[in-house]
């Protein structure tokens, strides 16, 4: 078990009892996760860029276009900040102050670095194809020349990390315990449904068994 060191920058002040910052909490929820948000400062505007993500250890790999404003920011080596958010339900108490959410997130920071040799970019396409849907690199045609020119890998080593986690009942002031109001929890879970064929499937293409079994264990 690895823990990530606490600082000004990721230490939790607030409800500081929900922070974790080992990698046993972290990991699990970034993988967990399929889209994460990047947030980075440009020009002094702040921007935060929902996309798809890999782990590969305790490491970040991003892709995205060549010239997308975000690929060529995580490209420079400037510092980013990447979030991940698992939502679980709805906490609903006696007073609007007590509402809440559980949840489980996590903030990353670190700095980026290109992955550019041929080799190695398609090696890292290779793994964030197969963490998006495992198995799908073998079936699908590879990435020519002009298409891994036109695409930016970026790796970003986790360098400081925070996970913070809700779970459970809502949390009254005892005095509104006595009130004649419902609450509890309404979970929430993500679904993934029974898979849309493309119209333009050519006839007696077959529904793959890894996309049968993603459906299944229901993702990661």
């Amino acid at each position: 078990m690895t823990t990530f060191e606490k600082t000004e920058k990721n230490r939790v002040k607030r409800l500081p009892e929900r922070a974790a910052y080992s990698d046993e909490v972290i990991y699990p929820i970034i993988d967990e996760a399929i889209i994460c948000h990047v947030g980075f400062v440009l020009d002094g505007q702040p921007f935060v860029i929902p996309t798809l993500h890999a782990r590969r250890d305790k490491t970040i790999l991003l892709h995205g276009a060549s010239s997308s404003r975000l690929m060529r920011h995580a490209a420079s080596g400037a510092e980013l900040c990447i979030t991940m958010t698992l939502l679980d339900g709805l906490v609903l108490a006696r007073s609007v102050f007590s509402h809440s959410a559980n949840y489980r997130s996590v903030v990353l920071f670190g700095k980026g670095a290109i992955i550019d040799k041929p080799e190695e970019k398609l090696q890292a396409l290779q793994e964030l194809t197969e963490w998006i849907m495992p198995g799908r690199w073998a079936e699908a045609r590879k990435p020519n020349e002009k298409e891994l020119k036109a695409t930016t890998i970026v790796a970003i080593p986790i360098e400081l990390a925070t996970a913070k986690v809700r779970q459970g009942s809502p949390g009254d002031e005892e005095a509104d315990y006595q009130l004649d109001v419902w609450a509890g929890v309404l979970p929430i879970k993500q679904q993934i449904g029974q898979p849309i064929g493309d119209p333009r499937l050519k006839e007696g293409i077959k529904l793959p068994d890894n996309v049968k079994r993603y459906v299944l264990d229901q993702g990661h």
